[in-house]
């Protein structure tokens, strides 16, 4: 059986679970889910965190600028990230990689060629694929969209099943329901325009993104006939629920 190809994005609120420092328990609940599902589906996934990572560690003092200061701790973090993935996933008898990428990689015919092959051969020997930006170098990340940009690129390339972007809601609520306090999901939507009015421009306090760039995000994965599903990653057994249907979340159909 062939199994389905799911890239998870995971953004800094769903990995700190609002919180100021990286949540092992949620990096755990994720390798749990992915364990569980793992003769079903294969894993690509697409993680924040670096910042976040390093701010638990190290308070930086520069005179360079912001974009400077979060480039640096991107470059602190990132290993203090890939270490927490691989140490709870290991315990659980999964294997971890590490691939950083910039946008201009998705530019040039030949690095595209690169990543997907490369994460195919991971894939393939049961390695799942942690994927970054690189922000030493690259700061579209830091800057535009918490990484949600990057997993649509990604996904699109890698031609997966699903494109499953974890945030700190479920889903996406209609406008007028926000407005009376009984947040109501948006269950399942084709017209990304439909949802434009809907969202609130607001970001969230840890990530870069907020709603727009995950709709973004979708409008990529969509022209590539890959559904879209925006799911809260601060409940445990996000993806598993999801998978299963015992969750509210938005749907979006390719």
């Amino acid at each position: 059986m062939t199994k389905k190809r799911i890239l998870l994005k995971v953004g800094s609120n769903t990995l700190t679970k609002e919180t100021d420092h990286i949540s092992r328990g949620k990096i755990e609940d994720i390798g749990r889910q992915i364990a569980q599902l793992k003769d079903n589906y294969e894993f690509i996934i697409v993680s924040s965190g670096a910042i976040a990572a390093a701010k638990q560690f190290v308070k930086l003092e520069h005179n360079g600028g912001e974009i400077n200061i979060k480039q640096a701790l991107a470059a602190i973090g990132q290993p203090h990230l890939m270490r927490i993935f691989q140490e709870n996933f290991r315990e659980l008898g999964l294997f971890t990689s590490q691939c950083l990428l910039s946008y201009s990689d998705f530019e040039k015919p030949e690095s595209k060629e690169n990543i997907k092959n490369t994460i195919n051969v991971l894939v393939e020997n049961n390695f799942i694929p942690i994927i970054n930006e690189n922000d030493t170098v690259a700061t579209d990340e830091i800057k535009f969209g918490d990484n949600d940009k990057l997993a649509a690129l990604t996904a699109a390339l890698l031609k997966v099943d699903l494109l499953l972007i974890a945030t700190n809601t479920d889903g996406i609520y209609t406008k007028a329901s926000i407005q009376n306090g009984q947040p109501k999901t948006i269950d399942v939507v084709k017209d990304i325009n439909l949802l434009e009015k809907e969202i609130s421009l607001e970001k969230s306090s840890h990530g870069t993104g907020g709603m727009q760039s995950k709709l973004e995000a979708a409008n990529i994965a969509q022209k590539e006939a890959i559904e879209t599903w925006i799911v809260n990653g601060l409940k445990d057994n996000f993806i598993t629920d999801a998978l299963n249907g015992n969750s509210n979340f938005t749907k979006i159909t390719s």
